[in-house]
């Protein structure tokens, strides 16, 4: 009796298009799938490995032996393995045989697997992505979510760590629990996107989901396939976005992942100087292989459209784009112009960002993790770009933990730390982080960063997040920053939720509650946040007294904000040159007593006419220590019919 079958699910167009690098869904076609043959269930397996000779299927159902279910390879020079085996049912356990040239034996997980064991053996399973969605309106209108013009507010969140059960802490929460938890709390907090580190399968804890053995698989440390889609489902019945950390840079290389996949550098470059990344000890894919291109794309269209994904953060571009990264002289190959640009992964990068935003639209987003001044990352492709649709403002990020480092009374030798960031801010798309990566490995947490006694750190902190909020530009906040986590982050344990017992940490969250409703419900933090006229600096030079002041401007004319930081521990009255026509009101300041701040109220102690900073009015505001100061516009329509008819006269 034959106990592999002939069968296919490919098409020749999709083996020419596969072999093109354009086949963007593969998914549909590799792994395993459960299909009838001659009126008998079984499961279709397909697998790409052109140097073997020969695969088979090896799992619980023929105890793992390597001689009975071999797949037969395509007659088109693929490089495909295929073939049916009747009676197997969803839960299957499985691996690829792979017999290389050299007549080794490699055990392989199935690239395609869409869920795998957790324990060593790490099996494939044969399982299904089918699930009754109930989130149709959102995705009808989360375009409007997703837009450049829109406020976007990311929490950022690792599954494994931000809460567990007290009394089971080495236990992870399955995704549904996860969701009867996470969904009230964003709602409350007020943020518009929730981001998860990698959900991709992964064998090491401690890589926090960065080294993905499983690319098409949801971790089952927290659940099935269809536990995951819940957790997204409810989010978004909550009119929450979700962003998924994507990594399409490197793999580890354990025995079973992809690494020498069928004894060959299948997935990666041979030459180490391009296949090898020195600090992560991983393998670096191979971009200038047609097969690996439309297995990365295919991937990412697969959690876009599977898991109803809202977007993806791409991981270390930084480390895709320039060959030397990382290494030194001697230790990486120019490219064909001399220079140390990855020509091969900038071009697949483009093709990426063009296949995602003509299958989706612009109801996804991309977002590059991109830590150097690579230009037009987020510029259109036709004009030279890579076409993300938005990239992490990384220098922002670390200029502004560095200023906020110094003690007050060196400040103003940092002084334009602060500054610095609005020379470049409108060259990309940029998205504010303050992200996991800060607060690990001994760089301590935001609270700890922060300098002086615990009041003034606490102050600090608040003032820091107003200058976040009131910048332009998307934010992004990692969990338990929200709340003043005094630990660093822990990715073996529940963060420090019991902290919120005392006023001065519930008066950091609650700040961020309210910064996080200014964003999002007054246009001018965030409709004309990647434009030019959205922002003017009022006082950007007052280092002596480490003062700054800007305006957020919307669409309309009258629809304007102040800003004022006040980054000493005096308290002053500070002069503000202001446009004659306008009036000004106390909106918001973080030091209010409501955020455990000292109490000192600002306010506008006097208005007067005459030359001030540029303006023919000026503003005298008391400001409370180490804080950040909101001014409203008034809309005065009085002041406004009479100034028309002097006008008209």
């Amino acid at each position: 009796m034959i106990s592999v079958k002939t069968y296919t699910l490919f098409t020749d167009h999709d083996v020419y298009l596969f072999k093109e690098g354009r086949h963007y869904k593969l998914f549909e076609k590799f792994g395993a799938h459960s299909v009838e043959k001659d009126g008998i269930h079984g499961v279709y397996f397909s697998v790409w490995a052109p140097h073997a000779k020969k695969v088979s299927v090896i799992g619980n159902f023929n105890n793992w032996n390597h001689k009975d279910h071999i797949l037969y390879p395509r007659w088109d020079e693929s490089g495909i393995w295929e073939g049916f085996i009747a009676g197997l049912t969803w839960g299957t356990l499985y691996k690829y045989a792979i017999e290389t040239a050299y007549g080794e034996i490699l055990e392989k997980s199935d690239p395609y697997a869409l869920s795998w064991e957790q324990n060593i053996q790490a099996a494939s399973l044969v399982s299904t992505t089918w699930y009754e969605w109930e989130d149709r309106e959102w995705l009808q209108n989360r375009w409007k979510k997703n837009s450049l013009d829109a406020p976007v507010s990311v929490y950022e969140l690792h599954l494994g760590s931000w809460v567990r059960e007290g009394d089971a802490p080495e236990t992870f929460l399955n995704y549904r629990d996860v969701a009867k938890k996470i969904v009230p709390y964003i709602k409350e907090m007020g943020f518009t996107h929730v981001e998860f580190m990698p959900v991709m399968e992964y064998p090491y804890d401690p890589s926090w989901g960065y080294q993905i053995t499983g690319f098409y698989a949801a971790t089952s440390r927290f659940g099935s396939p269809q536990d995951l889609m819940h957790l997204i489902n409810e989010l978004h019945k909550n009119d929450i976005g979700v962003i998924l950390d994507w990594v399409p840079s490197h793999f580890p290389g354990d025995a079973n992942g992809l690494h020498r996949f069928d004894g060959s550098f299948l997935y990666e470059h041979e030459d180490p100087r391009k296949g090898f990344h020195p600090d992560w000890k991983s393998h670096i894919f191979n971009y200038g292989r047609n097969e690996v291109k439309s297995f990365l794309i295919s991937n990412a269209m697969f959690w876009l459209e599977r898991y109803h994904a809202d977007g993806l953060r791409v991981d270390a571009v930084t480390s895709m784009l320039h060959l030397d990264y990382s290494r030194n002289e001697g230790e990486w190959e120019p490219n064909i112009y001399g220079g140390n640009v990855n020509l091969e992964a900038k071009a697949f990068l483009q093709e990426f960002n063009t296949a995602v935003y003509k299958e989706f639209g612009n109801n996804i987003i991309t977002i590059a993790e991109e830590s150097s001044d690579f230009p037009k990352l987020t510029k259109p492709i036709h004009e030279g770009g890579v076409g993300f649709g938005m990239k992490w403002m990384m220098g922002w990020m670390h200029d502004t933990l560095d200023y906020f480092k110094e003690d007050p009374i060196h400040r103003k030798y940092h002084h334009h730390k602060l500054t610095f960031a609005s020379m470049y801010m409108y060259n990309e798309n940029y998205m504010m982080p303050l992200s996991h990566d800060e607060v690990v490995h001994g760089k301590a947490s935001l609270i700890y960063k922060m300098v002086g006694d615990e009041w003034q750190k606490f102050a600090n902190l608040r003032a820091l997040y107003v200058y976040m909020y009131t910048h332009p530009g998307a934010k992004l906040l990692f969990m338990g920053d929200e709340f003043g986590q005094t630990n660093e982050w822990n990715f073996t344990r529940s963060l420090d939720w019991h902290l919120l017992q005392y006023p001065v940490h519930k008066g950091v969250q609650t700040l961020v509650k309210d910064l996080n409703h200014i964003y999002r419900y007054e246009p001018a933090f965030y409709e004309n946040q990647y434009n030019p006229d959205g922002f003017e600096w009022v006082e950007a030079n007052d280092e002596n007294n480490s003062i700054y002041v800007y305006l957020r401007k919307g669409k309309k004319k009258d629809d304007a904000f102040m800003v004022v930081l006040n980054l000493t521990p005096r308290v002053l009255d500070y002069k503000i040159g202001v446009n004659a026509a306008s009036h000004w009101e106390v909106f918001f300041s973080s030091d209010d007593e409501r955020y455990k701040g000292s109490g000192i109220k600002p306010e506008i102690l006097k208005e007067e006419y005459g030359q001030w900073m540029g303006h023919s009015k000026s503003i005298t505001l008391k400001l409370p220590p180490l804080a950040g100061i909101i001014l409203k516009q008034k809309k005065d329509k009085k002041y406004k019919l009479q100034r028309i008819k002097l006008h008209k006269r």
